[in-house]
């Protein structure tokens, strides 16, 4: 049995797609799960409950967390934390081993311009810090011998999936699907890595049921001929024949804007991402399992066209 804690986001959804390769046993964990694969089983939670975590992993041989907790930094240091003790406990317990979906904010400052597995941890961010905390308790358990685990890094991502959790479909492909000039955050540019959701669960699925994969630090794997905001946009303003104008969003408009949006109140301290070249190497997985991960034309192609496809007519 492959359990997914958190089941229902951009990449639960993609990941339990992506372990059919692997298994036929799946289960689906989160407060109101869904069915992806005729054949899923699903478990409602409530991960503020430790016996509740216990029960979805017991019987697991591999427990994915893709949980995602609101975007907000008092909900992330009371929530995350409680919710990884808990889950490392109970895969300690149940003898199961864990795959932690998790961002690179525990990396900070000038060290996000090549972002490699050995990239040291230093947060300079609150968020930052959370997630910090999360990746070194989860590696200590290892150290100690407890727990098998993988932490798989993944940059932002964009799909066709929950889109509304993605900065890149919030900011482009929103705004020229309503015919609005594209935005992009501090300066567009600068390089920033984008992930893939497709080939960031494809990846997970894969390190997940690689036994020589654990207990180290991967790089989810992503096209690396990274871009420019500028050329983010162009990509999705050629496939959209739309304006490749470009609204740079500096940081004094988000603090303004987040005044009325409680999201964007969320983001000043996250500029360092897009003041920087945000370059995310993930050349140890490429060279591992020699994949090759779809390009960024693609993958915006791919994205849209599943757009239109799904869209009301």
């Amino acid at each position: 049995m492959q359990t997914i804690l958190g089941s229902g986001g951009a990449i639960g959804t993609d990941l339990a797609k992506a372990l059919k390769q692997f298994t036929g046993d799946i289960k689906l964990v989160s407060r109101n799960p869904v069915k992806v694969n005729d054949t899923d089983i699903l478990f409602s939670a409530d991960f503020a409950d430790s016996l509740q975590i216990s029960k979805a992993i017991e019987g697991s041989d591999i427990c994915y967390i893709t949980v995602g907790f609101e975007y907000n930094i008092k909900v992330w240091q009371q929530k995350w934390p409680e919710f990884i003790r808990n889950t490392v406990a109970a895969c300690v317990q149940h003898q199961t081993k864990l795959v932690f979906f998790d961002n690179v904010y525990a990396i900070g400052g000038d060290n996000v311009k090549h972002i490699t597995e050995n990239s040291p941890i230093s947060p300079t961010s609150k968020k930052g810090e959370v997630r910090a905390s999360l990746d070194r308790y989860i590696l200590e358990e290892v150290e100690k011998g407890k727990l098998e685990a993988i932490i798989a890094r993944a940059p932002d991502f964009f799909g066709p999936v929950k889109k509304q959790n993605s900065l890149l479909m919030n900011l482009v492909y929103d705004n020229m699907a309503k015919g609005k000039t594209a935005q992009w955050f501090g300066n567009p540019d600068v390089v920033h890595t984008m992930g893939y959701t497709p080939d960031l669960a494809k990846g997970t699925a894969i390190l997940g049921n690689s036994p020589d994969a654990y207990n180290q630090i991967w790089n989810l794997p992503v096209d690396m001929n990274s871009l420019t905001g500028k050329e983010w946009v162009k990509l999705f303003a050629d496939e959209m024949k739309a304006s490749d104008k470009i609204q740079a969003v500096p940081v004094w408009m988000i603090r303004l804007l987040g005044v009325f949006i409680p999201f964007l109140r969320e983001m000043p301290e996250m500029m360092y991402q897009f003041d920087h070249d945000f370059n995310f190497d993930s050349s140890k997985f490429i060279n591992r399992f020699s994949i090759v991960p779809t390009s960024n034309k693609e993958a915006v192609i791919e994205t849209i066209n599943a757009l239109r496809n799904i869209a009301p007519r």
